[in-house]
């Protein structure tokens, strides 16, 4: 899956087996960006914040990346 696919603002792909492999690989990326002031990314993490601020947001879009990751194809 790509950053873009998981909520943020860039074509970096992130592979793995499990779902939560590609979250670690995201929220590392996502410092990096963050540490880089990289202004397309801190916006894309200021939708996620205000989706936090929204009780059980977070959940229901995590269920649906897990989701949309298990749909893709083992070499995808």
């Amino acid at each position: 899956m790509t950053c873009s696919q998981l909520g943020g603002a860039c074509d970096a792909r992130f592979q793995g087996e499990t779902f939560d492999e590609l979250a670690a690989q995201s929220k590392a990326h996502g410092g990096a960006m963050f540490k880089a002031q990289d202004p397309d990314h801190l916006a894309a993490m200021e939708k996620m914040m205000a989706m936090m601020s929204e009780p059980g947001a977070m959940a229901a879009w995590m269920d649906a990346k897990r989701l949309a990751f298990e749909a893709l194809p083992e070499d995808a």
